[in-house]
Formats: C-alpha cells, structure tokens, sequence
C-alpha cells in the first residue's frame, strides 16, 4: 500500500517523535509481519510507517479513545469540533468537565474526543498535562488561529485505520505484547528517564513512570530478545538508561525538546535508540 503524505499526529505529545523520524527509520528492520507500539503517544512513528498490521496501545484513556472515536466516527467528530471557540472563558468551562467524573462520564466517546483534540489545539504549548487526579490542566495558550478541525488530516487518518487491520488496546506496556510472535517488531517510547528532577514530562498520565518501571520495561526487552523478537526503543541518554541497555546496540542522537519553561534551558539534547538487531 502506498503511503498516504495527509497520515500524521493529530495530537502534539509530549516526547513526540516527528523530529526523530528520519533517525528512527535509519534503524527500523528491513521487514517484519506486526508492528507494535505498546507507547502510543501521539503515534508519529505508526503515521510514518503505515504498517499494514499493527497493534498499539496507550495507558492513556482519553487518548485511545481519540483514535477509536477518529476510526468509528470521524464524521460525527468533525461536525463537534466545529462548536468550539478559542477564547479563554470557553476554553477553561471545556477544561473544567472532568472535574466533575461523574457529569463527565456522561459525555458521548465523540464529545470526549471533541473536547480533548481542542485543549491540545488551545493550551498552552499545545501538550496534553494532567494533575494526580487526572485532570486537565495546562492554561489556555493565546493562540492567534489555531487548526482546531484539522478535516483533510482526520479523514486521511480515519481512512488509514478503516484500510488496515490496527487493534487498540489501552493498559499496560507488558500486556501490549503479551501475544506477539516472531517476525514482530516493536517500537518503544516510553515516558523517558528525566535528565534532571525538575524534567519529569511524565504528566500527560497520572501515576507517573519511574526507574522501576524503565527497570520492568528492559527486563520485557530481555525476554523479547530471549525469544528472537526485534526492537528499538527511545530514551534519554542518562547514565541510567546508558548502563541498563549496555549490552545492546546503542547510538545517540540529537533532539530539540522545546517543552522546557526556561527558554535557556530548550535545545538540543541527547537521546539513544537502543536495539537487538544489526
């Protein structure tokens, strides 16, 4: 299938890997059957790739359902997105429906989805934050004309997932591979090892991602490396992350990473691509 040029992110992410695209595909397999992206995020990577079959999946609720919702409904979405208006009043009413979990709940899937694609456009910095309660909580961001029904981009999306077999799942990293087989490969990016204490961009999810969990997440790259199975995966390149994969192939490359408060503190900044695979 050729690749459609309109297939790409919805959603800015954090750690989302549009800059890296070209790295990333210096490193990808040359063929593999499934592709799996237990990370999601805002799936730059399954947009570039346009696998035929795929499995991803995020811890993210609320963003699973946007890709659900853009797959099963994207007319209906469409014509939501249209009620929204960038003005600070409107935009903190809409930000403030979840604080209410039980009059949230009573939004469709397609409100939900509405609701969270226009704070992305609006908020400041354009990055999905949530507090410990999960709740929205990045600002209004002042935007002079943002592309809040981004129509061409959802429908060439909706049309990729319709044409493809991609399944969704929503939970955690190690039940998003639990029946994969050889000739997969997986794709991981996960929340990454911060590069100092007060560079944790683990807020786009409650509950956060800490060294136990990056812990967890290489003892599954063992096992899939036991097994035959290929993969790549992103991180900050901490003298933690460099010495847990020690044994694998590891290249540094270079990211700007623009969400830093101080302006100082934005630009480049090293990041790995670890894999199992020459």
């Amino acid at each position: 299938m050729t690749k459609d040029p309109l297939v790409a992110p919805i959603l800015k992410w954090v750690g989302g890997k549009r800059q890296l695209l070209q790295d990333i595909s210096n490193h990808l397999p040359d063929q593999f059957s499934t592709y799996y992206e237990p990370f999601l995020g805002g799936g730059a990577v399954l947009f570039h790739l346009q696998p035929q079959k795929a499995v991803v999946n995020d811890v993210n609720e609320e963003l699973i359902n946007v890709y659900i919702v853009i797959r099963d409904h994207v007319h209906e979405l469409i014509e939501d997105l249209k009620k929204h208006k960038n003005q600070a009043d409107y935009f903190y009413k809409i930000r403030e429906l979840d604080r209410d979990k039980q009059k949230y709940q009573q939004l469709s899937n397609i409100e939900k989805a509405s609701r969270m694609i226009y704070l992305n456009k609006t908020c400041y910095n354009g990055l999905f934050r949530v507090n410990q309660q999960g709740e929205f909580n990045a600002p209004f961001g002042r935007y002079m004309n943002p592309n809040i029904v981004n129509e061409e981009t959802l429908i060439a999306v909706s049309n990729y997932f319709n044409k493809t077999n991609i399944t969704f799942k929503c939970g955690d990293f190690e039940d998003a591979v639990k029946y994969i087989r050889k000739g997969s490969f997986v794709y991981f990016d996960p929340p990454y090892d911060p590069v100092s204490d007060s560079a944790n961009f683990t807020g786009y999810n409650k509950g956060g991602f800490d060294r136990q969990e990056q812990i967890r997440l290489k003892k599954l790259c063992d096992k899939l490396n036991g097994r035959g199975i290929k993969f790549l995966l992103s991180n900050s390149a901490t003298e933690f992350i460099l010495d847990l994969y020690q044994d694998y192939d590891i290249t540094l490359v270079q990211a700007s990473r623009p969400i830093n408060s101080r302006a100082d503190r934005r630009g480049k900044v090293d990041e790995v691509l670890v894999k199992n695979y020459l």
